[in-house]
């Protein structure tokens, strides 16, 4: 027995001083409750009163032995394994770091902050409604009649008979007479929605910003001042604005607005194909009948409004000549701003 006790530690310590050895393994294979040791030691039974202790302490001696290797491969390989980890860890502060790709703000978010920033500068508040909207604010309050082709279908996503996506920001404008008096100064920027086809030009949804000034003595003066003063800190100094009539169920009298072509100084390009003009919103004198049904007294106060296309001024200021490259996400166009 006493020869089999060492040839288990001789085993048992060349095992264990093996490179990779899995030492917990070879734990339960030597000193488990079925290991080769206990099953030696379980043989002792049978053993002479004088025998008993001398196997007793080898064995002893045996189990010390190997539980000190035990422990002593285990800080070894513990200490490897930090070696390697480190080494694979380590950093070179020396060598250059890489670019990280740093975000920036939208050609539309950059384009409507600055329009915010100019009408905030001439004493307008900025307003927001709901995006679903009541059929009453979308239309019946603009003066706009129900045989009116602006209510078709083909033109507005309804989702019931009287509610509906809104096709403008205007309702902004009718819920702020409502519960305002005058004097009233916003603006009402937002997203808008239309059964249009998309193309490099139109799009089902789009934004619009909403202008409206409604107060004693407004004149069309007025309107024009304002929008003169807006071309001209959006596109340059040199700007000009034409007025040509039109026709707008909520504004009398009404005008299509023009600036003079930034690109070109009104010369002609194909920026503003040959004509040296760029139309751009459309704008008027609110008329009697919105007020009234907000609650105004046309008699006693007047107003302006006005309306453009967010993403029609981006892509005339940037020169941008698709709309859909202002949804698609290409990082290599939104590089460019």
């Amino acid at each position: 027995m006493k020869d089999t006790l060492l040839k288990i530690k001789a085993e048992a310590l060349s095992a264990i001083t093996q490179d990779g050895a899995d030492l917990e393994a070879l734990r339960i294979r030597y000193l488990g409750k079925k290991g080769e040791l206990t099953a030696v030691l379980r043989g002792m039974g049978k053993l002479s009163a004088e025998e008993r202790p001398v196997i007793g302490q080898i064995a002893n001696e045996v189990r010390e032995a190997i539980e000190n290797e035990l422990v002593q491969r285990a800080q070894v390989q513990k200490a490897a394994e930090l070696d390697r980890r480190l080494a694979a860890e380590k950093i070179d502060v020396t060598v250059p770091g890489t670019e990280i790709a740093v975000g920036h703000i939208h050609p539309l978010d950059r384009v409507q902050r600055d329009m915010e920033e100019i009408f905030i500068g001439m004493g307008f508040d900025i307003v927001e409604g709901p995006e679903v909207e009541y059929d009453y604010y979308n239309f019946q309050a603009l003066n706009i009649p129900p045989d009116h082709p602006a209510r078709d279908t083909q033109d507005t996503f309804y989702i019931t008979d009287n509610i509906l996506l809104r096709s403008q920001t205007s309702p902004v404008q009718a819920r702020t007479m409502e519960k305002r008096k005058p004097p009233i100064r916003i603006i009402s920027p937002g997203r808008v929605y239309r059964s249009d086809a998309m193309d490099a030009t139109h799009s089902p949804l789009f934004h619009q910003m909403e202008g409206l000034v409604v107060d004693k003595n407004v004149t069309m003066g007025d309107l024009k001042g304002t929008l003169e003063m807006f071309a001209k800190k959006m596109f340059g100094e040199d700007t000009k604005v034409r007025f040509r009539p039109h026709h707008f169920p909520f504004t009398e009298p009404s005008a299509e607005v023009d600036v003079s072509c930034f690109a070109c100084g009104g010369k002609g390009c194909r920026l503003c194909k040959g004509e040296g003009w760029i139309e751009i919103l459309g704008a008027g004198m609110v008329h009697p009948n919105v007020l009234r049904i907000c609650g105004i007294d046309p008699e006693e106060y007047s107003g302006f409004a006005f309306g453009m296309g967010i993403e029609r001024v981006t892509m005339l200021k940037y020169h941008i000549d698709d709309i859909r490259h202002l949804y698609e996400n290409d990082i290599r166009f939104l590089a460019q701003f």
